[in-house]
């Protein structure tokens, strides 16, 4: 099987994951949108799933994010797509976010929002943004999934709302690590029906994964993002010749500088 046909074939598998999670929540699947996370994986593969109508992609690291979209816009072959980071950035980066114009869904703290505003300003742009939420888990840099924590939310998401320059989409959370996702997506939904109250627009909930979407669709999420489901399994740096042997990473948007 070529590249291009595998990932036809999981593209196809995770639309269908989506659909009869949605119908069986009682929704409309075209109230869920797929976002393809290509960390790590060659424009070679965006440039193919482009070419089967995915348009919405997201990277989890800065550099890589303008590497792919920079080195896409240039190919007339490739139709234009929406870039978005799922992973952490560092207000140092927030320039080179905001010139390319992606949705950030990362925004966890006062001063990246005011960095990213001043930012969006400069580059004359209006940038959306997801207030992300931190659901806990296991402690230690390995259980963290980054995040807001929950009572500091609302006042974060007040604070983006107040930039011209920003515009509040919604809320982003990956499920807590080791543990049913269930519970975690339930309480990031009461989470979003609050913000919404204060802001309707917000309407956005970016919430699932390859291993979780089904959990995330059943509880109101608009946004799943895949990766591994997409674009299979991520080498360790082991597999490309730098440790004693190949072990594959699980999906994760782990926040990065």
């Amino acid at each position: 099987m070529t590249t291009a046909d595998r990932l036809a074939a999981n593209l196809a598998a995770v639309r269908r994951r989506i659909d009869a999670a949605a119908r069986a929540a009682g929704r409309d699947p075209a109230e869920v949108r797929l976002l393809a996370v290509s960390k790590t994986w060659p424009a070679d593969d965006v440039r193919a799933l482009a070419a089967l109508g995915q348009r919405d992609f997201a990277e989890n690291r800065v550099q890589e994010l303008l590497g792919k979209a920079g080195g896409l816009s240039d190919d007339p072959a490739v139709p234009e797509l929406r870039w978005h980071l799922v992973g952490q950035l560092q207000r140092n980066k927030a320039a080179a976010v905001a010139r390319l114009g992606a949705t950030v869904h990362s925004v966890d703290r006062a001063p990246l929002v005011q960095a990213l505003a001043r930012a969006a300003e400069r580059a004359e742009r209006t940038i959306d943004v997801l207030v992300q939420v931190d659901l806990g888990g296991p402690a230690g840099e390995l259980g963290s999934r980054g995040g807001a924590a929950v009572p500091e939310v609302p006042g974060l998401a007040d604070a983006v709302a107040a930039e011209p320059a920003l515009r509040l989409r919604g809320l982003m959370a990956v499920a807590p690590r080791g543990a049913d996702p269930a519970p975690g997506f339930a309480r990031l939904a009461e989470l979003a029906l609050r913000v919404r109250g204060d802001h309707p627009d917000a309407l956005e909930l970016s919430a699932g994964m390859s291993s979780d979407l089904e959990a995330a669709v059943t509880a109101g999420a608009t946004v799943v993002r895949v990766g591994t489901a997409l674009f299979g399994a991520r080498p360790l740096a082991s597999d490309r010749g730098v440790g004693p042997g190949p072990v594959h990473a699980p999906e994760s948007h782990q926040p990065h500088p």
